[in-house]
């Protein structure tokens, strides 16, 4: 009882606790998130080849669209002079949009519910085990109470009845299984049959 009790309030704790935990990072989010667009969801990304003397190198900055270009992206530029609009020419910039706020709105209810998972294997793995028991005790209890001291016949009878219906369910797969071997037999007789009557 007391340990039933204990575990219960543990598992009952760890979904307090998860929930909580769930709408703390929600009001985070929300507290954080401004009807502007965060920095950190826009930028615009220059791939660059290898050029000359100078390797290959991906730029990142936070630009608006009509900005996405090499000349306001590549710093420090690598080259000078005419150089420059030739080295622009090879790299390839793209403008990118993400939400952040639905990234991490995603990963919490991914937290979520592998929390949720946690929980229920904590309870399948110790609360159930032992409200089996109970019941099962409580059962015995009361089988005692209703049949007195009539309860190992009942037992013996039990036992009988459970060996008799394994024995039933064998003997019916049994005669499926014979009923299937003359089915195929006849099937490769008559196929048998027509080959020769074919030839």
């Amino acid at each position: 009882g007391g340990a039933r009790s204990r575990v219960m309030a543990g598992v009952c704790g760890c979904g307090l606790v998860l929930s909580l935990w769930s709408l703390l990072c929600l009001l985070a989010l929300a507290t954080n998130e401004e009807d502007n667009k965060n920095f950190e969801d826009i930028r615009c990304k220059c791939i660059c080849p290898p050029y000359k003397d100078n390797a290959g190198h991906i730029y990142n900055k936070n630009v608006s669209q009509k900005d996405c270009d090499c000349l306001h992206v590549v710093d420090p530029m690598p080259v000078a002079g005419q150089d420059v609009e030739a080295y622009c020419l090879r790299c390839e910039c793209k403008y990118e949009e993400r939400s952040t706020a639905t990234i991490k709105v995603t990963i919490i209810i991914y937290l979520s519910i592998l929390g949720l998972l946690l929980v229920y294997m904590i309870y399948l793995t110790l609360v159930e085990p032992l409200l089996k028991k109970h019941l099962l005790r409580s059962r015995l209890l009361q089988n005692e109470d209703d049949f007195g001291d009539t309860q190992p016949f009942a037992n013996a009878h039990e036992v009988l009845s459970r060996s008799r219906s394994r024995t039933n369910v064998l003997n019916k797969v049994e005669y499926a299984q014979q009923r299937w071997k003359r089915q195929v037999q006849e099937q490769r007789k008559s196929v048998f049959d027509r080959h020769v009557v074919l030839s």
